[in-house]
């Protein structure tokens, strides 16, 4: 079976194309063994492309199309150079290669006048082009360009000018671009791009939050939080404010961290936060007061703790809480006020050795108290030297007698006892505070001095002792007198036969051997 002579071109009747693309146009024949092929434009225009001619086909290539080839294409076919045949196909073109461009001008400041740049590059025919510009889902602009001759691919370019708010941060500004051409079928005929609004601003609004509060209880956290709003992210510079006006920097963070406040913690904080983008720097305050029970914070004595008698001295506490504390200062041993309330020091002028010992300060407000003590040491000379003898009733010889020397003095006084030779000279008879004679003789009498010693001075007290010996009669004792004298003049009891004796002698401390001898005769 002979087939007859056929051809068709490819694509048929008509094609689109995108300028810059590749095209490639087909004319086959069937039924001829050597068919002739010939490729022209429309009113004889240049083909704009390469021919390539096979056995059977031929090919008209457009690499790039280019607008020069928006015509009408005819294929002729000519077989064994007796049947001539011919078709045609119309090459429609359009450019939409690629996704807008989106500007923002200038450097975004908010509150300031901002221009969104829409750019759509090379399009054919730009008299289709629509452009919408959205801010997230609003609608901004619209601009249809519906004029237009231009027989090449353009560039077209879409302006909006708005003013640029805080809030409008991390919105999206969208450009939509599309060509609807009628009865052409290409794809994409819409193209979108976006890019998020990122405006410097700020700081604005700043303030500091403290947890737990403004007034926490002393030994307890504080956070502090500085909270602004800007971009780019500020920088924040944490102060407080100190006497005189003067101001200690502290860190450079947004929390400012104590973990354990104290009340001189307390104070007027500053946060300042500065936009190094927008120049701008704002600050905020934030008064903070430290709550608790009090604390000690001096309890001290001067000019020492360790003084000597008629020196002044001044005792002073000091303690520190909120709300301020009532401040009790005194001597443990008198449990009585020294001060009254809210007293911060003591004086004690020419202090004398009563005033020593131990003395406590209380401090005490809503919260709680707290105590401390501190001891107070006088030292003096020795005062009150006294001498005890035992027995006090009349002794007989033979008998022991004990003399007993106290004394009181800080530190404690050194005794001895000395006794007084006929000479009058002092010879040193013992070094303890108790002297006792046993087995007492007639020459057992005699001053006996008691001395009370330290470095701050001495005292001396005396007593004289006459002794009675034995009369001859056996059955008959004469009692062993005691006297005593004073250097100062401290009394002590006598019994009543020394009084009488006294009195009977007319002398004061003494007793006559000879007078006594003669009464009891």
């Amino acid at each position: 079976v002979v087939k007859a002579f056929e051809m068709e071109i490819t694509p048929a009747e008509r094609v689109v194309a995108q300028i810059g693309d590749t095209l490639i146009l087909t004319c086959n024949t069937t039924g001829c063994a050597s068919p002739s092929f010939s490729w022209r434009a429309q009113m004889d225009n240049p083909l704009g492309g390469k021919v390539s001619n096979h056995r059977t086909y031929s090919t008209l290539t457009m690499n790039p199309v280019s607008i020069v080839n928006s015509h009408l294409y005819i294929c002729s076919v000519m077989c064994d150079e007796k049947e001539k045949k011919q078709k045609h196909v119309k090459v429609e073109l359009y450019s939409f290669p690629s996704d807008p461009i989106i500007e923002i001008k200038p450097s975004l400041v908010a509150g300031e006048l901002a221009t969104v740049i829409c750019k759509i590059p090379d399009v054919y025919p730009s008299d289709h082009l629509e452009v919408l510009l959205k801010k997230d889902e609003h609608v901004l602009h619209r601009e249809d360009f519906l004029q237009g001759d231009s027989t090449n691919t353009e560039t077209k370019i879409v302006r909006y000018k708005f003013h640029l708010m805080a809030e409008d941060i991390g919105k999206e500004i969208t450009c939509v671009a599309r060509l609807p051409i009628a009865n052409m079928d290409f794809e994409p005929k819409e193209r979108t791009s976006s890019q998020k609004l990122n405006a410097n601003f700020g700081p604005q609004n700043t303030i500091i939050t403290a947890s737990p509060s403004n007034s926490p209880m002393e030994g307890g956290s504080l956070n502090l939080t500085c909270v602004t709003q800007s971009n780019p992210p500020p920088q924040i510079v944490w102060s407080k404010y100190l006497a005189k006006e003067s101001i200690q920097h502290l860190i450079k963070n947004n929390v400012l961290s104590i973990p354990h406040v104290h009340f001189n913690d307390s104070g007027l904080y500053i946060c300042e936060v500065i936009n190094l983008v927008t120049n701008k720097t704002e600050k905020a305050t934030v008064d903070i007061v430290i709550q608790g029970a009090p604390v000690i914070t001096k309890l001290s004595i001067e000019p020492s703790t360790t003084v000597q008698e008629g020196e002044n001295v001044s005792i002073q506490c000091s303690a520190e809480s909120n709300p301020p504390p009532k401040i009790i200062l005194r001597r443990k041993s008198d449990n009585a006020d020294m001060g009254p309330y809210g007293a911060r020091s003591i004086l004690l002028p020419s202090v004398t050795f009563q005033n020593g010992g131990d003395y406590e300060c209380v401090a005490e407000n809503k919260f709680g108290n707290s105590k401390s003590e501190i001891t107070l040491n006088v030292k003096y000379g020795p005062k009150n030297t006294m001498i005890t003898v035992i027995p006090t009733a009349a002794l007989k010889e033979g008998e022991t007698v004990t003399m007993k020397c106290t004394s009181s003095g800080n530190p404690a006084p050194v005794i001895s006892w000395n006794k007084k030779k006929a000479t009058g000279e002092s010879e040193k008879i013992s070094k303890n505070a108790t002297l006792t004679i046993q087995n007492l003789k007639s020459q057992d009498l005699g001053l006996y001095e008691c001395e009370a010693y330290n470095q701050f001075g001495k005292e001396e007290k005396a007593v004289k002792l006459y002794v009675q010996a034995r009369l001859e009669e056996p059955d008959q004792m004469i009692p062993l007198i005691i006297a005593f004298s004073s250097v100062a003049a401290v009394a002590v009891p006598a019994v009543a036969i020394l009084i009488y004796v006294s009195r009977q002698a007319k002398i004061n401390g003494s007793y006559s051997l000879v007078k006594a001898l003669r009464l009891k005769v």
